[in-house]
Order: structure tokens, then C-alpha cells, then sequence
């Protein structure tokens, strides 16, 4: 059983990667392009957001979010980059590896500090930001924190915001998807943080499962 596996795996691995977007890059921000047209999140990595600030523990606070967006910019733009695809994301976005002048991007963006690895997705560049960290090259040393931890650390005060405009014990939140179906979350559920609830379009909270079934809303599935 173990061979097997184990063959499995090596004709996984050994599969190529899908032919991604190639042409020229315009910067969204530190690790989102438009290559040729078309919308590529580079895999492996996470840049800061693009309004994101660090600092704290005695550094200056300092709009880093910004700043990446801008040295990227500057490096990147214009250029020609091919891709190669290895996913999609739940934004519609291509998430793939892109190399420019023979030089994958992604591999240095984290090298040189501007990035972090996103090891969630892939340890493929885990060594380059231990080496990033140990010199202190860009972000590295400077109060910064990881977007991963910026983005929990917003969704939660949103959250808690929202949170506060529900009546007394009525919890439960009644969401209208962007193509209109009514879907309700309880909390627990993945994107039950994530929700917010908006009166202007339509949705509302609910004290119980039951009464949002009864107005029409089914349960999210996760």
C-alpha cells in the first residue's frame, strides 16, 4: 500500500502546471498583476494590504501597505511576464507562479523582504523569507505584521461593528448573494464572520433558523 501511495504521489507531482496568462504586467498591488488582461494572484506568497500600516513596539507607525504596492510598481510594471497557472481562487482571480527575465517573482518579492511566504498555500518560498527575516530586508524588522494577521485582526473589528446593529439574541444573519438567492449563516459557520449584513439590500437577522426558513432563506452550506 505504501508503493503505491507513494507512486500516487510522485505522478501528482510530476504532472506539469497549466499554461498560464503571458504578456505585460500592470501592478494591482504587492502580489496581485493583470498579465495580459487577465487578473493572476502569484501563489505562494502575501503582500501587505494596500492600506494596511505598520510599525508599533516602538517603530513609527508607517504605511507599508503602500509602500510594497509602490516598489513593485516600480520594478514590474510594463514588463512581460509568463505564467503558469496552478489554481483559481474564490474571487475568480488565476493564482499562479510568474516568471519575468527568467526570474520567478514571487521567489523575489520574499527574498527581498516586500513579501511573505504564504506557507497556508505552499512552502515554496519558506526559506527565502528566513532569509529575508535574518537580514532584515524590507518589511523584516520594522513592526510589521503579517497581512494574514492585519486582515483576521479587520474582519473580526467589522464583524464586532456589525454585530452590534442586531437585535437583542437575534444572531443569525440573512445574506443576499450577489445573484440573489437568500442564505442565512449561524454562528460557527465559515463565513459567518465574513458576512456582513446590510439593510439597504435587502438583508436582515433572524433570532432563529426556523424564521429565516419560513421568510425564505436556506442555510448556508459551510
Amino acid at each position: 500500500m505504501i508503493r503505491i501511495a507513494l507512486f500516487f504521489l510522485a505522478l501528482t507531482a510530476a504532472q506539469p502546471l497549466l499554461a498560464g496568462p503571458s504578456g505585460s504586467v500592470h501592478v494591482v498591488d504587492g502580489d496581485t498583476f493583470d498579465v495580459g488582461g487577465t487578473r493572476v494572484r502569484l501563489h505562494g506568497i502575501d503582500a501587505p494590504e494596500a492600506e494596511q500600516m505598520c510599525g508599533g513596539d516602538g517603530v513609527p507607525m508607517w504605511a507599508c501597505g503602500a509602500w510594497v504596492s509602490d516598489e513593485v510598481r516600480v520594478r514590474y510594471e510594463g514588463r512581460v511576464a509568463r505564467c503558469e497557472q496552478r489554481d483559481t481562487d474564490r474571487y475568480g482571480r488565476v493564482v499562479a507562479t510568474c516568471v519575468i527575465d527568467g526570474e520567478d517573482v514571487g521567489r523575489a518579492l520574499v527574498r527581498d523582504g516586500l513579501a511573505f511566504a504564504y506557507r497556508r498555500y505552499g512552502m515554496d518560498y519558506d526559506l527565502d523569507e528566513k532569509g529575508a527575516a535574518v537580514q532584515e530586508r524590507g518589511l523584516h524588522g520594522a513592526g510589521v505584521q503579517s497581512p494574514a494577521a492585519f486582515r483576521a485582526a479587520a474582519r473580526a473589528g467589522a464583524a464586532q461593528a456589525n454585530a452590534a446593529s442586531a437585535p437583542a439574541g437575534c444572531v443569525i444573519k440573512g445574506n443576499v448573494s450577489r445573484d440573489g438567492k437568500r442564505i442565512y449563516h449561524v454562528p460557527g459557520q465559515q463565513y459567518y464572520d465574513d458576512t456582513r449584513i446590510s439593510l439597504s439590500k435587502g438583508e436582515r437577522w433572524f433570532c432563529s433558523g426556523a424564521e429565516a426558513e419560513a421568510a425564505g432563506w436556506r442555510k448556508a452550506r459551510r
